[in-house]
């Protein structure tokens, strides 16, 4: 993954991390976690570099010690010879190297002292994460309770809704069924009784009636047709001779 790339996915995360913090608070609470963290593998960064720059001085300061341990015998040797020149170049050389080591000394005690302090400064970090991160489930754990126990609430105030509109549907259909079981004992109660029975017989004493005059009619509307006809033909005769 180029640079580019690398610093674009950097801008796309932060910027969903915004996003997810202003519809989600506990979203906030894992951002600062995660920057809390990415600062603890910075110092601890930094305590590898300041653990390599004093573990590079200390083997540079090791070299330098045997330089001086070599340039001690090249002079002893000299002199046993009978070569101050040689003797004296070597322990100038020697005293070069312990300038050099005293003063790796001094740069490697001060590295050490700030590696001291970032490791001090890791452990209290790593412990203030530790704490925040139990309390941050805390939170998390309660805001997600409080949003359930929400949903819940919710749930059932619509739920009490429902139930009016079915409580009002059951008082419905009951009354339907009362009615028609008013009706049923109703029905039985005449028919028990013959009333039912009269009235159905009264209602085709009715028709019958109704059905007799009605052929009474019809003779009588026939018979008036035939007289017509006769008196007709009466007429005709007469009116022939």
């Amino acid at each position: 993954m180029s640079l580019l790339r690398r610093f674009a996915f950097a801008i796309r995360a932060k910027l969903n991390a915004l996003l997810n913090r202003t519809s989600d608070p506990t979203a906030e609470l894992d951002y600062s976690y995660e920057q809390m963290r990415d600062e603890l593998q910075d110092v601890t960064r930094g305590i590898a570099d300041v653990t390599t720059q004093k573990k590079r001085l200390e083997i540079h300061r090791t070299r330098l010690r045997s330089n001086v341990e070599k340039h001690d015998t090249q002079a002893r040797a000299a002199l046993q010879e009978g070569r101050d020149d040689l003797a004296r170049r070597a322990l100038e050389k020697k005293q070069v190297n312990v300038s050099q080591i005293t003063e790796l000394t001094g740069q490697i005690d001060d590295l050490q002292e700030t590696q001291d302090r970032l490791v001090g400064k890791r452990a209290e970090l790593s412990s203030q994460i530790e704490q925040f991160r139990t309390k941050k489930e805390t939170m998390k754990a309660r805001y997600q309770a409080a949003e359930a126990s929400a949903r819940v609430s919710e749930a059932f105030t619509g739920a009490g809704d429902t139930m009016a509109d079915v409580h009002r549907s059951i008082e419905r259909a009951t009354e339907r069924t009362e009615q028609m079981e008013a009706r049923a004992a109703a029905l039985e109660e005449l028919e028990a009784s013959g009333q039912l029975e009269s009235v159905l017989d009264e209602g085709d004493s009715i028709d019958q009636e109704l059905d007799r005059l009605s052929g009474e009619r019809a003779v009588e509307n026939e018979l008036a047709t035939l007289r017509a006809e006769m008196d007709n033909g009466k007429a005709v005769e007469e009116a022939t001779e």
